[in-house]
């Protein structure tokens, strides 16, 4: 089995087991919960189809995740369709387990199984991938940081706004009004933070697609907040992309969406919710700051 690094962009082979002068595709496969999709499971699967030629994403039962660690957000018909529209994707397997082994590997052809470099646990508090590491059928690829379901849900309860894009006053915002509603300790986990996520270019340009609408292409634009990028978004840009060829998606900025939405909304700030469509299938090209009147 051959593997690229996390960040690479080309194809590994490795050799058929039958046909030594064949090369076959590398499959790699991931699991998790996928709760509330958000632009770091997009970047963990964009690393993991990296190391090879083919990802195969298994997503676990709302059952399997309640007995592990507790209910998901989003059910798992929402959590399937979503992973689905991630655009390194090739394949879902449904109910798949939480724990992953050898059998699941070889029943799905896989060379070696993904995941980011934190823990996961099961309900007895062991490694959920301790079998796959112990075969050495186990790769790593870096966490994004700034960004979790436990963060995403946390910047909904404590109403905060600091996640906002800096810049407001040109907006006619006041940034200190702006930094937080909730002034109660109370309210604040220890277990949340306020991300500050500034992607690179490096890392736009990795989630872009890159191409060109060919001449004669039919163009389609929308915009909006794409605010927590869920279910909904996706079955509208599955709608918009099939009116045309090229799809272009503009975003708002924070501080235009903050003064149609208000309350602490966006709850992502501009940069997160950028990547987050840009890892969508369906999403050719996005304008960064599209203005709200078109």
């Amino acid at each position: 089995m051959n593997g690229q690094t996390p960040e690479g962009n080309g194809y590994s082979m490795s050799e058929s087991s039958n046909n030594g002068n064949r090369e076959q595709p590398t499959r790699v496969w991931c699991d998790g919960c996928y709760d509330m999709v958000h632009f770091g499971h997009a970047n963990q699967l964009r690393q993991a189809k990296a190391m090879g030629d083919y990802l195969i994403v298994g997503i676990h039962t709302d059952e399997e995740i309640t007995r592990h660690k507790g209910p998901p957000v989003f059910t798992e018909q929402e959590r399937y369709k979503m992973v689905r529209a991630v655009k390194w994707v090739d394949e879902v397997v449904e109910g798949a387990p939480y724990i992953t082994t050898i059998e699941t590997l070889d029943k799905y052809n896989c060379d070696f199984c993904v995941h980011a470099d934190d823990i996961t646990l099961d309900a007895d508090g062991k490694d959920t991938y301790r079998y796959v590491k112990a075969a050495g059928r186990y790769k790593e690829c870096k966490r994004t940081a700034g960004v979790s379901t436990t963060d995403l849900v946390g910047r909904m309860l404590l109403l905060t706004k600091q996640h906002h894009n800096r810049g407001e006053r040109e907006y006619g915002i006041d940034t200190e009004h702006a930094k937080t509603i909730s002034k109660d300790p109370s309210t604040h986990s220890p277990w949340t933070g306020i991300s500050q996520f500034l992607p690179t270019t490096q890392k736009i340009i990795q989630f872009s697609e890159g191409k060109e609408p060919k001449p004669g292409d039919r163009i389609v634009y929308v915009a909006g907040a794409f605010d927590l990028f869920h279910v909904g978004h996706v079955d509208f840009l599955e709608k918009a992309k099939a009116e045309g060829d090229y799809l272009i998606v503009g975003l708002h900025t924070d501080p235009v969406v903050n003064r149609y939405k208000g309350s602490n909304y966006p709850i992502m700030n501009l940069h997160e919710r950028v990547l987050s469509v840009l890892a969508c299938k369906y999403v050719n090209e996005v304008v960064i700051g599209a203005p709200y009147a078109t």
